[in-house]
C-alpha cells in the first residue's frame, strides 16, 4: 500500500488498512464521518481521520449499534416522547 500523497490513502489502500469495505469507506465518506478529497476521479481518505474513525468505532465495540447512546446527543437516534 502506497500513500499517493502523505497522509492520505486511495479508498483501496484505505480499505488494505482497516479491512473495511471500500463500498463502506464511500458511504463514511459521503456521510462526512472520514475526511476525504476527491482528486480527479478517485477518493483520498485522510490516515488520520479514517484511524480516529476506526478507534472510535473499536471502542463502543457493539455498544456502536445502539440508537440511544448518550454520545449521540439529542438529534439521532432518540424517541420523541419516550422514557428519559
Amino acid at each position: 500500500m502506497t500513500e499517493p500523497i502523505e497522509g492520505w490513502l486511495t479508498t483501496t489502500g484505505a480499505a488494505e488498512l482497516t479491512g473495511y469495505n471500500v463500498k463502506y469507506l464511500r458511504w463514511l465518506i459521503n456521510q462526512g464521518r472520514i475526511e476525504a478529497r476527491k482528486v480527479q476521479r478517485d477518493w483520498l481518505v485522510n490516515k488520520e481521520s479514517l484511524l480516529a474513525y476506526k478507534a472510535r468505532m473499536d471502542a463502543l465495540g457493539a455498544q456502536k449499534h445502539n440508537p440511544w447512546r448518550e454520545d449521540l446527543g439529542e438529534g439521532r437516534g432518540r424517541r420523541k416522547g419516550g422514557d428519559e
